[in-house]
């Protein structure tokens, strides 16, 4: 089976793009399984899905204006051309299924598929996957050329559609294993017996979380011991700043980790934004956090994220203008308190029941030229 894979930017959308080629090599239904990634030259994806083995073709893409203005012909014309390279793509590759997992390259690929559809020139079955609580302008663009709508949760806006279907968002097949705590701690070079908080801004770092850290740490006088991964940008700088919270060991700062889920085995609790990739990751392996949306976040994505799993009762909310240390010491005292972290750690359990790898799997193999069976 043939299958194109579309989404970029961010790794929201790349790593569940991931973890669907992954999943789908585990299915026999498909095999034998070849997976083309199209993305753009200039983003993340460029780099990270190369390094994950599978090929990837570039496709020209510019973000979706919404005011009439010069770079609004600009963006589109550079999206037309765009749909060019997506078109002449499908023709070469001849795809079973293609399946966008959001950013705005995705725009003149799923054109390009359903272009070809209607041309007789392809019947390669279009699928978008929203993994957020609300999609974004070009989702919402796409949502009617595509033949399935795939959501994180019953509760994400538009789930009760005919054509939408809830497989929850996919990750990587390592979140799924589990690791003792207690072993992580060590590798983490933590005490292995001590209440853990484990504090990601993502790989650049998110500097307001940086500096809330920063001051609560300098305060002193912190229960728990703190893994702060700050990003590459304010390393040095944090690394400075928190020097003495490290001799009285409680904190260790690190600039990026390679292989996060040691961090999520390590932690009671978690501080992160509230991205769908970082939202996937808590729920897979059922940790309690509190989420601070990143403000800037396109539609404020982020915020009606962490809203839906805060009303689940697996998180809590802290704003990021809310932000300083005293702050984040109070919320942190509050969600370690016995009853609450209790309880957001049976609500993380409850999310982690389903496996939306296997559900993909189900709904991709119908479409395997090998494979007429239903699900």
């Amino acid at each position: 089976m043939k299958i194109v894979l579309t989404g970029g930017g961010t790794g929201g959308h790349v790593y569940p793009a991931l973890a669907i080629a992954e999943a789908l090599a585990e299915e026999p239904a498909v095999a034998p399984l070849e997976v083309l990634f199209a993305g753009t030259r200039d983003r993340l994806e460029a780099e990270i899905v190369p390094k994950a083995g599978i090929p990837i073709a570039f496709v020209r893409a510019a973000p979706l204006e919404r005011r009439p203005s010069l770079e609004l012909v600009r963006t589109a014309f550079e999206n037309l051309r765009g749909v060019g390279d997506a078109f002449a793509l499908v023709q070469r590759f001849a795809p079973d299924a293609v399946i966008a997992t959001g950013g705005y390259v995705t725009f003149p690929v799923v054109v390009a598929a359903r272009l070809a559809r209607l041309l007789h020139r392809s019947r390669a079955k279009i699928v978008l996957l929203e993994p957020n609580a609300t999609a974004g302008l070009t989702n919402r663009l796409l949502e009617p050329l595509v033949d399935e709508k795939w959501v994180s949760l019953p509760q994400v806006a538009g789930a009760q559609g005919r054509r939408t279907i809830v497989t929850g968002t996919p990750v990587r097949a390592a979140f799924l294993k589990p690791i003792d705590a207690r072993i992580a701690r060590l590798t983490l070079g933590l005490e292995p017996q001590r209440t853990t908080v484990a504090i990601i801004g993502g790989s650049q770092g998110a500097h307001s979380l940086n500096e809330a850290v920063a001051s609560l740490l300098e305060a002193g006088g912190a229960p728990w011991q703190i893994l702060h991964l700050t990003g590459s940008r304010d390393f040095a700088a944090m690394s400075a700043r928190e020097q003495p919270a490290v001799a009285r060991g409680d904190a260790r700062v690190i600039n990026y980790l390679a292989d996060p889920r040691v961090a999520y085995a390590a932690a009671d609790l978690m501080v992160v934004r509230a991205g769908a990739s970082t939202l996937a990751e808590l729920a897979a392996t059922a940790t309690p956090a509190i989420l601070v949306p990143y403000p800037h976040a396109t539609g404020d994505h982020q915020t009606h994220n962490a809203r839906t799993y805060v009303a689940l009762g697996a998180a809590r909310l802290l704003r990021d203008e809310e932000l300083s240390g005293e702050r984040l010491a109070r919320e942190l005292h509050e969600a370690l308190a016995p009853e609450a972290i209790a309880a957001m750690r049976r609500a993380a359990h409850k999310l982690a029941q389903g496996d939306p790898r296997a559900v993909i799997r189900a709904r991709v193999k119908r479409w395997s030229p090998a494979n007429t069976a239903q699900p």
